[in-house]
């Protein structure tokens, strides 16, 4: 069991789910979060955090020994706001890391988005080149390559995890190959922490899904497997969702529509 386990984000919608989750992964729960997130639970700590402010971050991972990295901006935006949150923000996480008192393991949320212009007729393994779909990915594809240059040199673990489309259930036609259970999430992040040596590897964040684009096997050492299907949902999707045309942006990039998207501007 972890000493003190920080879940940063933990006012979002994976970040919520991982507080309400994983109290049995360590003996603390360190709340990160910029909104306001209720009373402190009999195992919790909070600590508000803005990623941008170097000292505020230093001061949220000083003592932790497990980082689950939930926090910053989840969706395409402006660059000024991808860089203070997912750019800054991710330098700073990993440097208060390297200045930490207690060297943490941590799992980074990546994205799909790292290599979303790959098409989906391609499978992808750990391997695959980045093919970033919008500043968002970019900043996805930064926090990777940082993750690993902290590994190299410091010795810091990182699973990073791209993760697909993590809901209660599949969206859309797109979904049935990127969902991530709120449960096979979990067990992933549960993997991460208890696994005796982890490295830097790259796991690709889907359920046990038929229609998968994504191939696990070079990360199988993790012993995760993830036991929800979205094809549980096929029938619910194709009555109520019109599949896209096959020229359609989200039936040809795996990033879906973030790949016919332009740069946004403030």
């Amino acid at each position: 069991m972890l000493n003190k386990l920080l879940i940063t984000g933990a006012d979002g919608k994976l970040g919520s789910v991982c507080r309400s989750r994983l109290h049995g992964l360590a003996t603390t729960i360190r709340l990160g979060a910029r909104e306001d997130v209720g009373p402190a639970g009999a195992n919790e700590e909070i600590m508000y955090c803005d990623l941008g402010d170097k000292d505020a971050v230093e001061a949220m991972v000083e003592g932790c020994d497990g980082i689950v990295h939930m926090g910053g901006q989840s969706i395409e935006a402006p660059w000024e706001t991808i860089k203070q949150s997912n750019i800054d923000g991710v330098f700073n996480l990993y440097e208060a890391a390297r200045k930490s008192s207690v060297t943490p393991r941590i799992f980074f949320a990546s994205s799909n988005h790292a290599i979303g212009f790959h098409e989906q007729t391609t499978r992808l393994d750990a391997n695959a080149q980045v093919r970033p779909d919008g500043l968002y990915g970019v900043s996805k594809v930064f926090g990777e390559a940082l993750a690993r240059l902290y590994f190299e040199k410091f010795g810091i673990e990182t699973a990073l995890v791209r993760i697909g489309s993590s809901f209660p259930e599949p969206k859309n036609h797109r979904m049935l190959a990127t969902w991530l259970s709120y449960d096979d999430l979990i067990s992933l992040i549960e993997s991460v922490f208890t696994i005796p040596r982890l490295g830097c590897p790259i796991v690709y964040g889907a359920s046990n899904n038929d229609a998968s684009w994504w191939d696990n096997r070079e990360t199988s050492f993790l012993g995760w497997k993830p036991k929800d299907n979205s094809e549980t949902f096929r029938a619910r999707i194709d009555a109520e969702c019109t599949p896209p045309a096959k020229d359609e942006v989200s039936a040809v990039y795996q990033g879906g529509e973030f790949c016919g998207q332009g740069i946004l501007e403030e």
